[in-house]
């Protein structure tokens, strides 16, 4: 049996209280001889092993080695796997897929004895009060609802580098409104500025210049220079570079998933109850760095400014089809805006449509591009007069604002001809945007179960008896004039 390095170290214990070789042997479980020439020699077992320079067994890639070293000087980014998928397929006869694991430790050991030099990272030692890194996460995982529904989102992650003071706000994107939004909540909260904003290269803050090279867009700059920072951002592909906010990420992130199972439920009535939650989390987080934090605030100067726009305005003119297109997604508004020339304003989270001044529309906002919202109640009214363009719509399934809709329409189409099915359909929509879409749905929803949908009549009568209480009957009241002219009288008396 093989002595180990534990048991040596238990032999010297023991022989430290004792100075009895036989005694202490037997503890550590090995004979007096062994103890002896461990005691005597004063190594582990470890050390005494020289080290094995021969190869148990053939070097199974010996033949087609010199060819993948020359490919890894070449090419040292090749990946092991790539590698070895390549030498299967030039010597199918030779090399299985058992052997992949092998090859990629021999691969590793290559790199490590005779590959070209790593790059080197090197800690940066923080200063107080002098930066602000700001970065995007998603926070989808955490699995939180919004009145019972699904709430893909995003956390905007401002942090204080040297305290490790962060702050949060939610977002649907990393677009500048959200990264507006997100620092002005941070250093609202502060009521300090630091010198420098920090982020990555996200199109928030950079474009592309053509060369590879990224600059800072002109909203961007415009944004530091209001609050009196100034801007800077990592290399490309650099993400280490804004280290420390993307290492809080995951904290964060951890953080919150405790709080959640506290809390015991992950539904919340609305994204202003939610993102209070958030800020409580996150405040808690805050006061167990509250040393470090204080040389923050003390290095930074006061915030003077006031709070920036958090949207960017966009002049759009109305299409004949009663639309706009808004950062490539189109848009439904009203019809009678059709010809005008409207400003948008881009939120985060929204976009509010004005004319003249006024606000005229409010419309979540699409991501990504190619999408469309298309609002029936728009153009409902040009529909009804022209059935027959329903058919062929472009955006018809828009025109569907619920399952109930779509089943009405799909039971309209089993039981009438097509042309008949869309002028029904047009007309409970029209009923809808006259009323009160629920109603009118609670009522589609009656007929639908006895199986009888046959047109419009059958809705407006259930939705007519749902609405025929008006106001109440009441009599004017009968108003007594004398009272006022005793307590004229009253008040004549006291003041004589």
């Amino acid at each position: 049996m093989q002595t180990t390095d534990a048991q040596v170290r238990k032999l010297m214990k023991e022989y430290g209280k004792s100075g009895k070789i036989g005694e202490s042997g037997l503890k550590a479980g090995m004979s007096r001889n062994t103890a002896s020439k461990y005691i005597k020699g004063g190594r582990l077992p470890s050390e005494l092993r020289s080290a094995r320079t021969w190869r148990t067994r053939e070097d199974p890639f010996a033949e087609h080695w010199p060819e993948v070293v020359g490919r890894l000087t070449d090419a040292p980014e090749l990946e092991a796997k790539a590698l070895f998928e390549d030498l299967m397929d030039r010597h199918p006869d030779r090399y299985e897929p058992g052997q992949v694991r092998t090859f990629q430790r021999r691969v590793k050991q290559w790199r490590a004895l005779e590959g070209p030099n790593r790059e080197v990272f090197f800690a940066q030692e923080h200063r107080p009060g002098e930066a602000m890194q700001t970065d995007f996460t998603w926070a989808t995982e955490l699995g939180i609802t919004i009145a019972g529904a699904r709430f893909p989102h995003m956390l905007c992650h401002p942090v204080l580098p040297y305290s490790n003071w962060e702050w949060v706000a939610v977002c649907r994107s990393e677009s500048l409104s959200a990264l507006k939004r997100g620092v002005q909540e941070a250093l609202f909260r502060l009521g300090r500025t630091p010198t420098y904003h920090q982020t990555d290269n996200s199109t928030a803050a950079t474009h592309n210049l053509g060369s590879g090279m990224r600059f800072f867009n002109d909203d961007y700059l415009d944004f530091m220079e209001h609050l009196g920072m100034t801007p800077r951002t990592i290399a490309i592909g650099k993400k280490h570079q804004n280290g420390d906010v993307e290492a809080l990420h995951g904290a964060l992130k951890r953080r919150l998933e405790q709080h959640l199972l506290l809390r015991g439920s992950r539904d919340f009535e609305s994204v202003e109850e939610y993102e209070t939650w958030l800020w409580e989390a996150v405040e808690k987080a805050n006061r167990l760095r509250t040393k470090r934090f204080k040389q923050d605030l003390a290095a930074m100067k006061p915030l003077t400014a006031d709070r920036a726009p958090e949207f960017r305005e966009k002049d759009v003119r109305v299409t004949s089809r009663s639309t706009i297109n808004v950062n490539y997604n189109i848009y439904s508004v009203p019809s009678r805006l059709i010809g005008e020339m409207v400003r948008v304003r881009i939120y985060d989270d929204r976009l509010e449509v004005r004319y003249g001044g006024k606000l005229q529309l409010a419309t979540p906002r699409l991501l990504g591009r190619g999408g469309h919202r298309i609002d029936y109640r728009h153009i409902i009214w040009s529909l009804v007069r022209k059935p027959g363009a329903f058919a062929r719509y472009k955006y018809r399934e828009d025109l569907f604002p619920s399952l109930t809709f779509r089943k009405a329409y799909d039971r309209l189409s089993e039981t009438c001809d097509a042309h008949k099915a869309s002028l029904e359909y047009l007309r409970i929509l029209h009923l809808a945007a006259s009323t009160v879409e629920s109603e009118v749905e609670t009522a589609l929803s009656l007929v639908l179960e006895e199986d009888g949908l046959r047109s419009v009549d059958q809705i407006k009568a259930l939705v007519g008896k749902t609405m025929t209480c008006g106001p109440p009957n009441m009599e004017p009241p009968r108003v007594d004039l004398l009272s006022y002219d005793r307590l004229l009288a009253f008040e004549r008396e006291a003041a004589s």
